[in-house]
């Protein structure tokens, strides 16, 4: 990763919220306390300027998540509460962030750092819409190339999978079975058969399938592996899908 190019992803530890919510939930829609989130909040601005010194500070800007594929250009007025699923900046100091508790954080740069983008990648925002999700749609913003150069620029971009619900706690049904294989049989790969009509789903997998297709190469983080899935560990992530009620963690990338 390019030195001017920062990121960080947090856990559910060292925060203010009290349970279920404990302790370090950043998210602001989930019922916990307003003035822990806020706390939250505060105390990683402060983890993402440590060092910063007389530098600008460095800002998050925390979206409204809606599982959709809506890509939005951080500048210095985009508020938080924006509605997207992605981000991408070119601006010193804005931190691209996405909030998970079981969905993919994926956090992408290039070998330059000429940018940095954060996407929030559930199954329905990878999904998309006959095969354009939200990782196709960081790309069709941030590509102005011809065809003849994009496979080369492709293979300069950097790749992060933060931590996800896991592949052997993922259960899902037939129709998110269909709505990746039905655009990519390759996808059958990342699917396990449960019982009839319910399957285990590998979303760490489908998201490198996605992120090959585009021409990325240098994909790293989450492997599939239990030490990576937010369920199997309770003690350091929060997950909805084993609690139901759940904080929120997040995961950064910005440009020093």
């Amino acid at each position: 990763m390019p030195a001017h190019v920062r990121a960080s992803c947090t856990t559910r530890s060292g925060g203010v919220s009290q349970p279920p919510y404990d302790s370090l939930n950043l998210g602001d829609h989930v019922g916990d306390a307003p003035d822990a989130v806020a706390a939250n909040r505060a105390a990683l601005v402060q983890r993402l300027n440590v060092g910063q010194d007389a530098r600008p500070r460095v800002k998050p800007v925390f979206l409204n998540q809606v599982h959709g594929t809506r890509v939005v250009q951080l500048n210095v007025c985009t508020p938080d509460a924006t509605v997207a699923d992605a981000c991408v900046s070119t601006q010193r100091g804005l931190a691209c962030t996405i909030m998970v508790a079981d969905c993919l954080p994926v956090l992408l740069t290039d070998e330059a750092g000429s940018f940095v983008a954060a996407a929030h990648a559930g199954w329905r925002g990878l999904a998309g819409h006959e095969g354009r999700g939200v990782l196709e749609s960081i790309f069709e913003q941030q590509t102005t190339l011809d065809q003849s150069k994009y496979a080369q620029e492709a293979t300069k971009i950097i790749a992060w999978l933060g931590p996800c619900i896991g592949p052997e706690a993922f259960e899902v049904g037939a129709e998110v079975r269909a709505a990746f294989v039905l655009q990519d049989a390759q996808a059958t790969a990342c699917f396990k058969p449960l019982a009839p009509g319910k399957w285990l789903c590998n979303l760490q997998g489908l998201a490198r399938q996605r992120l090959q297709a585009l021409g990325v190469v240098r994909v790293f983080g989450n492997d599939g592996s239990a030490p990576w899935c937010t369920v199997a560990n309770p003690s350091r992530f929060f997950s909805h899908r084993r609690d139901r009620v759940s904080g929120r963690m997040a995961a950064c990338i910005w440009l020093a």
